[in-house]
């Protein structure tokens, strides 16, 4: 069976993904997939960091705004519409290029789906009590005593997700009632994509800099207007709205509340971004094959290495 290349290009924050993206498709006569679990929200401008329009103009994106800020768009519903995209890209003789820093959404689109266990809502309910009372912060503690690989990938600030997570590890496996982390349950019986070779890029850029580059993204947001769209989103669809627990939103919505200054929430963005881009790095870590891109993806060394890579992939 011949294997349609396709390439993924993941990495932390504000490491320069898109303008990559961007540029290796130009060059290969490419689309691009995102792999964002924010950016697939419609509405969600500023705080998502999506391609701009204009970006997007130049080559073909996919699973951007596909869905309502009040509509749920599991990992498995990015999966399932991701791989329609690549079939459709394949279809029209073009390159796959998925972009982006959803470490979970990713490995759902590649390795596939565990066969989950049903919601607990009894346990859901303790568990959202506890968070009311004790803040998101203990639940994440708690995740990360039950599957610290999950913990990583996961935003102390989401806690759907978190308590998913912790169901999911709690729930019985076997008649002994063993708990089953689950990351480990990831890789029992999984949907793998298959027909396609991969090659895995990774950009790495020197600490320093990309927490630099982090710090600005993260003011710039604010100075764009992002307590404004905030404000919109919250008129529209309420405080509960589970994307705006996501970061950035998350501060723009404690302004709205006056539980923080505009300094203190840019402040607490930038921190929160940073501690992100930590999970990011040890998520992607696990991947195998990576490819590690030590710079930003728009410097043009970078781009010369990508590029003499995806060029070698695309010639095997």
């Amino acid at each position: 069976m011949v294997e349609t290349p396709l390439i993924v290009l993941a990495g932390p924050t504000a490491s320069g993904k898109t303008a990559l993206a961007i540029r290796l498709a130009q060059q290969f006569n490419g689309e691009i997939v995102s792999c964002d679990s924010v950016a697939v929200y419609r509405e969600m401008e500023i705080g998502t960091a999506k391609p701009s329009h204009e970006e997007r103009a130049l080559v073909p994106h996919h699973m951007i705004d596909i869905a309502w800020p009040d509509e749920s768009c599991t990992a498995g519903d990015y999966s399932r519409q991701a791989r329609e995209a690549l079939r459709g890209i394949t279809e029209r003789g073009r390159v796959p290029i998925v972009a982006g820093g959803t470490g979970l959404y990713l490995r759902a689109l590649i390795d596939g789906l565990f066969p989950a266990p049903p919601q607990h809502p009894g346990l859901r309910d303790r568990l959202r009590r506890r968070a009311a009372q004790r803040g998101p912060a203990h639940l994440h503690r708690i995740l990360q005593r039950l599957d610290h690989a999950a913990a990583a990938a996961i935003h102390a600030n989401d806690v759907p997700k978190v308590i998913r997570a912790i169901e999911v590890s709690l729930a019985s496996t076997s008649s002994e009632e063993t708990r089953t982390p689950m990351t480990i349950q990831w890789q029992q019986g999984r949907d793998a994509l298959t027909g396609y070779r991969i090659l895995r890029l990774g950009l790495n850029p020197p600490r320093p800099l990309l927490y630099e580059r982090i710090n600005h993204r993260a003011a710039a947001m604010f100075d764009r207007g992002l307590i404004e769209e905030t404000e919109r989103l919250v008129a529209r669809y309420g405080y509960d709205c589970r994307p705006l627990t996501s970061l950035g939103y998350a501060e723009a919505t404690a302004v709205l509340r006056n539980e923080l200054t505009r300094e203190q929430a840019v402040a607490q963005a930038q921190q929160g971004h940073r501690n992100y881009a930590k999970r990011q790095l040890t998520w992607f870590r696990r991947e195998p094959d990576m490819h590690w891109l030590e710079g930003t993806g728009n410097d043009e060394e970078i781009i010369q290495q990508a590029t003499s890579l995806v060029t070698t992939h695309l010639h095997q």
